[in-house]
Formats: structure tokens, C-alpha cells, sequence
């Protein structure tokens, strides 16, 4: 009994915590999918995983809804390539064999942890590169980078809101804040399509789903508004070690 509880606890925890982190710097899934590893296979996994963190991101563009009514031009730009991309990676994830992502979960989780680990040196190179109004072709290039996010995101999602934060500041937003009021929609909108696609696949198991997405909005909310002060690095440099923590596990098994 003690167990199936403490199973629970850990699941529950892991999904408050995702909600938190993907409001402040993107990297939820790391806690998330490994410890709904222990429980379920690994598309399972990413599935309940990926419904279980979309609430979370709705409640976090809520927290920044000031910020947000200032960057609706930009939302209009890059939703249809989200749409899109998380279509196709959600539609590779369920067609392809189970094996075929088994075996590049450990890969995974390295990709998404080393991006969680450059994230400052990379926020402070895009920094350095400011455009007001952004050019045609610097747009055009957004707009397909952020499809192809959107194909990472579908298929399996870590570090996407890394990936995001450093194609928005050439995109003339004003600072951290509107990007992640723009990361937590995209990224809502990204899971919102993948979910439609897991749910006609029957891959997510809802008992745990459920629970989970209901830790995950309300550490989505309480991290867009403590974002201000809560140091992400700290948080970002726990997530890095639990990835490469997972991926040494994957390869060992």
C-alpha cells in the first residue's frame, strides 16, 4: 500500500513541480515523463505526460494575461506552424513502433537536457542580436524554426519552451516576461493538437492523466505569478540532472 502511495505522491509532486518549471523556463516534461516511466511504457508515458501538462499551460498564460494582450500579432504568426508541427510529430509518435521511440528516449533526454543547460549563454548570444521590427526573411525563418519545434513538440516535447524563448527575442518582444506569456500559449496550443491525435490513438491512461494535470495547472498559475522572483537557474540545473540522471538509467536498461 505504502507503494501504490508513495507512486502516487511522486507522480503528483513530479506534475505540480512540471507545471512550475514550464511557467518559468520550459523543461516540465523532465519531471514528468520519467516518473510516469516507472508506471508505463514509454509512449504511454509521453502521451499521459503531454495531456497532463497542457492545463498547466493555459493556467500559466492566464498568470501572464497582462503581458499576453500585448503580444497578440505574434500569436497570430506562429499558432497555424504549431498546429501543424505538433500534428505531425504526435501522428510519428503513434505510428511509428513502440521501439522505434524506446530507443530514442535516452537520445532524448540528453537533446532536451543539454538545451536546458545552455539556455542562459544561448538567451544572452540571442540577446546581443535585438530586432525592433523584425525583417521578412528573419520572420520567415521563425515561423518555420517554430514548426519544426512544433514537430519536437508532437513527438516528444522536452525542452520546447528552451527552443522558443531563443527564436521570440528575434521577434521584437519587449522582454522575458512577453515570451513566456507567448511560449506557454504556443506551447498550449502544441499540446492541444497532440492530445486530439493521442486521444483517437487511445495511448494516454487517464488515471493517472487526470490527477496529474490537476497538480500541473496549479503549478502552472502559481509559477507565471512567482516567476519574478523565483531564481530559474536553480530550477533549471535540477531538471538538467534529473534528465541526464534518466538517460544514463535508459541506455543501462
Amino acid at each position: 500500500m505504502w507503494d501504490l502511495f508513495g507512486s502516487w505522491l511522486i507522480l503528483v509532486v513530479a506534475a505540480l513541480l512540471a507545471g512550475m518549471v514550464n511557467a518559468i523556463a520550459g523543461g516540465g516534461t523532465m519531471l514528468t515523463f520519467p516518473s510516469l516511466l516507472t508506471v508505463l511504457s514509454p509512449v504511454a508515458a509521453n502521451a499521459t505526460s503531454t495531456f497532463a501538462l497542457f492545463p498547466g499551460s493555459l493556467a500559466s498564460g492566464w498568470g501572464y494575461r497582462k503581458e499576453l494582450a500585448e503580444c497578440g500579432g505574434h500569436l497570430l504568426r506562429l499558432l497555424p506552424p504549431s498546429f501543424l508541427g505538433g500534428i505531425a510529430g504526435s501522428l510519428l509518435l503513434t505510428r511509428l513502433p513502440e521501439r522505434v521511440f524506446a530507443g530514442m528516449v535516452p537520445w532524448l533526454l540528453v537533446s532536451a537536457s543539454t538545451l536546458l543547460l545552455v539556455q542562459k549563454p544561448l538567451s544572452r548570444w540571442v540577446g546581443a542580436h535585438p530586432h525592433e521590427k523584425p525583417s521578412t526573411r528573419t520572420l520567415a525563418a521563425v515561423v518555420f524554426f517554430q514548426f519544426l519545434v512544433g514537430v519536437y513538440g508532437g513527438y516528444f516535447g522536452a525542452g520546447i519552451g528552451i527552443l522558443m524563448l531563443s527564436s521570440l527575442a528575434f521577434m521584437g518582444i519587449p522582454n522575458i516576461h512577453h515570451m513566456n506569456a507567448v511560449k506557454s500559449i504556443l506551447a498550449a496550443a502544441m499540446n492541444g493538437v497532440t492530445i486530439l491525435v493521442f486521444l483517437l490513438s487511445g495511448v494516454i491512461v487517464w488515471k493517472y492523466a487526470l490527477v496529474m494535470a490537476l497538480a500541473a495547472t496549479l503549478g502552472g498559475y502559481a509559477g507565471a505569478r512567482l516567476a519574478r522572483r523565483m531564481p530559474a537557474s536553480w530550477v533549471r540545473a535540477i531538471v538538467v540532472t534529473i534528465g541526464f540522471s534518466v538517460a544514463i538509467y535508459s541506455w543501462l536498461r
